[in-house]
């Protein structure tokens, strides 16, 4: 399977020194929206989607409040649309969209892709688009799929992997994408794991922010980031719980599994020049 490395928004809040941990704390940090484009064996799919284009023309219904603490570049050549016609392939042509949540960072780019099946978490879904479950007030951005996508769900169970539970994605057309479920930052949060040519690649999403919290024993995450893992947390025992597991994983099969979270510039551009 082939697999590109895509930076769908970059994010550039004050205070790099306290998000990045280098630099000055009057420097503009740097935090991307690490998403991947595969070639499957049932059409283009994508994990995660980033900032879409109707995000960028109507930004402020990402929120003032998000716009303002993140500060993001809102550059349409960075959106995963632009970036999959850059690629040579048209829209049309990417099937599946995988997320690992439904936070407006993750799933912005779904109306870009109308005719796409949307692939989550049964639980996320029923929180986000249905209001089963009540979610924190203005944490989902609704319009993102007002026009009705073609939603798959998942939940948990399922096959063994490196000590995980994990789903076929896309059913036996496709069986190395696996959902992998990981509560924690939101209920339906899951990781999605893909078999690369020499090794397996783990999409965590928001499992974790700072690489430095994949080694052992971790390394202190910069200050103002962790306040904001924290505060976007909707179970951080959960997460928490996860996110070790996730660090066992890495220190046991490391040369099996690659893992690398949404945000992080230095997991993005590890993976995008294949030094992981």
């Amino acid at each position: 399977m082939r697999i590109h490395h895509l930076n769908t928004g970059t994010m550039c809040p004050i205070g790099r020194r306290f998000v990045n941990g280098t630099g000055g704390i009057f420097q503009r940090a740097r935090m991307v929206c690490h998403c991947l484009l595969l070639e499957t064996n049932d059409g283009l799919a994508l994990v995660d989607t980033g900032i879409g284009l109707d995000d960028i023309a109507q930004s402020r219904r990402l929120g003032p409040k998000w716009v303002r603490q993140t500060a993001p570049r809102l550059d349409p050549a960075e959106t995963a649309l632009q970036q999959v016609k850059a690629l040579g392939y048209s829209p049309s042509e990417v099937r599946h969209l995988l997320l690992t949540h439904l936070d407006r960072d993750h799933a912005g780019g779904i109306p870009d892709f109308p005719n796409a099946k949307v692939h989550v978490h049964r639980r996320e879904h029923e929180m986000a688009v249905l209001n089963k479950i009540a979610a924190p007030k203005g944490r989902y951005i609704s319009d993102q799929w007002q026009h009705g996508p073609d939603w798959a769900f998942y939940g948990e169970g399922g096959e063994d992997w490196f000590g995980f539970k994990g789903v076929r994605a896309l059913g036996d057309r496709e069986p190395d994408i696996l959902m992998i479920p990981l509560p924690g930052h939101t209920l339906g949060h899951c990781g999605i794991a893909v078999r690369g040519k020499d090794k397996w690649l783990l999409h965590a999403g928001d499992s974790y922010f700072f690489h430095g919290q994949m080694q052992t024993p971790p390394v202190r995450t910069p200050f103002v980031l962790g306040i904001f893992q924290r505060k976007a947390d909707m179970d951080s025992r959960t997460r928490l719980a996860n996110q070790e597991r996730l660090r066992l994983l890495k220190s046991r099969h490391g040369d099996a599994v690659t893992i690398f979270n949404s945000h992080d510039p230095v997991d993005y551009e590890s993976c995008r020049c294949g030094r992981h």
